[in-house]
């Protein structure tokens, strides 16, 4: 059995969990992007006597959670709808380009989730992330894989926006 139909299988019993070690993302079509849009940046540091995360809804709906030192990274025209970026993560693909502001300077990796479900739209996908696990319709969402093979949900309707091919 090939590891798609493997995974295919496994997607049609709603269960299909995609995490950094999958097995599946050796097999997948990735292609680069870079970011071409400038967003705002603010470092989550609570003090000491204030919980060290905080759960944050995403702008895309996931639930995802902010440890203390990690970044929280917005579009600039939405400085309210934020999502967290572990800060190890943050350092290497990021560059500060004047306070409170940043743009992505690493190659992000992505394929559609529909390569994952055989072409299936409405397959339910766990993407398993850094910042926790968020569970979209393949057909909304591409894989998306950064510099420390991390992968994550990204939204499909955002990648002409801020995305340009890189390469």
């Amino acid at each position: 059995m090939r590891m798609v139909e493997y995974f295919y299988l496994i997607a049609m019993d709603n269960k299909l969990t995609i995490t950094s070690d999958d097995p599946i993302l050796q097999t997948l079509n990735f292609k680069p992007y870079r970011s071409k849009t400038e967003r705002r940046v603010i470092p989550f540091m609570p003090a000491p006597s204030e919980p060290q995360f905080m759960d944050i809804t995403t702008p895309w709906g996931a639930v995802l959670t902010a440890r203390s030192g990690d970044f929280l990274i917005s579009e600039i025209d939405k400085p309210n709808d934020f999502w967290p970026i572990d800060a190890v993560i943050f350092e290497e693909s990021y560059v500060l380009i004047r306070p409170g502001y940043c743009i992505k300077k690493a190659v992000t990796l992505l394929t559609p989730l529909t390569e994952v479900t055989e072409g299936d739209p409405d397959v339910m996908v766990t993407v398993v992330s850094m910042e926790g696990a968020v569970t979209v319709r393949a057909g909304d969402f591409c894989l998306a894989k950064g510099v420390k093979g991390e992968v994550w949900a990204y939204p499909k309707e955002k990648i002409e926006h801020v995305m340009m091919p890189a390469g």
